[in-house]
């Protein structure tokens, strides 16, 4: 970045951590006209009555360091947005039997949505985000790409896959080429608040990985409808306290004693069902997935090669991808996968770049069972 982005305006979103701080601070190094924006998302504990993760503490954090920074900061309201976009979905998600990924859904919509368009708004040129992720201009193809960081125990491009490709030249990620660890070493350079402020893992609006917790508070007992579970023969082997307290790949805290290893492998809310089998049963040739977004490219009209991500930290698998009608695409896996996850997101790479990514709706059946069908 050089000096010639002195009449460009650019809207940081700050979280309070330290990588949105680092992120606003070298775009003002770069010559950048940069004002912070925190969103609030006005979530409360019942436990503490107040915001969490941009709630009390990140705008207070966020607002130090645009003081630190000598940059303006704002505080916009979300929280009807977060309500609407992102936990009412999580909460249907889970009373369906799927694992949902509030977090990609909170990308897509609120930050390069909704804040998007009110950077647009308000006549910036650009919206900045600590994420570990990059966009480059391909010259050849014409076109803007998405692409993993360079530090690839920190890349955050999976939870990205909902940005719209027009949404791409208007966004900047400072932080891409950088490691976690040069990241800190900056925040102390310029003497941030946030410097050695620990990561948050959580969702916003479930501390401390309480998902089930969450659902409860927002649901009461209703929602934790007891059924049975059944083996891979369709026969009743026990009882389970409700669909929101398990996922797909689950081994432990069933309850059921087989005298054998037994994991979940299917979730059927029709009839509030779980499965559980054996470890082969967890394997699938593919899966269907939904939303289908391609971020990097056009939409493809015939069948593609890829590697596919079934969930953040999957080390990816080759995978033939298929357009289908309606925002869907059939992916086959050149070898099985285990716990493809309903809810989750299957993403698709060629190489670094981000192609694009879909929520998976359903596995395509097991090898065992493939290879019933197949006789049939």
């Amino acid at each position: 970045m050089s000096h010639s982005h002195k009449n460009k305006k650019v809207f940081v979103a700050m979280s309070g951590g330290v990588d949105s701080s680092v992120a606003a601070a070298l775009l003002i190094e770069a010559g950048y006209h940069v004002e912070g924006v925190t969103m609030c998302f006005g979530i409360s504990h019942p436990d503490s009555r107040r915001p969490s993760c941009c709630g009390v503490d990140g705008i207070n954090d966020a607002r130090e360091v645009a003081r630190i920074l000598n940059i303006h900061h704002h505080v916009l309201d979300f929280s009807e947005e977060m309500k609407d976009a992102i936990v009412e979905n999580f909460i249907e998600e889970y009373l369906d039997g799927r694992t949902p990924n509030p977090c990609v859904r909170c990308n897509q919509f609120l930050k390069f949505g909704r804040l998007l368009e009110m950077v647009k708004t308000m006549n910036f040129d650009f919206l900045a985000t600590g994420h570990y992720a990059r966009i480059d201009c391909n010259a050849q193809a014409g076109c803007y790409e998405l692409k993993k960081a360079r530090d690839s125990q920190k890349d955050q491009s999976y939870f990205l896959h909902g940005i719209k490709k027009e949404a791409l030249p208007k966004i900047l990620f400072p932080l891409g080429d950088l490691t976690k660890k040069e990241v800190r070493a900056l925040a102390k350079k310029y003497r941030l608040n946030t410097a050695e402020k620990p990561a948050s893992q959580d969702l916003c609006f479930a501390p401390n990985g309480y998902y089930k917790d969450f659902v409860n508070s927002q649901l009461g007992k209703a929602a934790f409808m007891p059924g049975f579970f059944k083996n891979d023969q369709g026969e009743v082997v026990g009882e389970h306290k409700g669909l929101v307290n398990y996922t797909v790949g689950q081994r432990d805290g069933l309850g059921i004693a087989l005298g054998r290893p037994v994991y979940i492998y299917k979730m059927e809310p029709e009839t509030n069902t779980i499965y559980i089998g054996e470890k082969d049963c967890l394997f699938s040739n593919g899966l269907i997935a939904k939303e289908a977004n391609f971020v990097s490219t056009a939409t493809p009209l015939q069948t593609i090669f890829v590697t596919v991500h079934i969930r953040y930290n999957h080390p990816g698998v080759t995978a033939r991808l298929t357009p289908m009608d309606g925002g869907q695409v059939r992916i086959e896996f050149a070898e099985p996968q285990m716990a493809v996850t309903p809810g989750q997101s299957a993403v698709f790479y060629d190489g670094d770049v981000l192609i694009g990514g879909a929520i998976i709706e359903r596995a395509l059946p097991c090898p065992k069972e493939a290879a019933v069908l197949t006789e049939n």
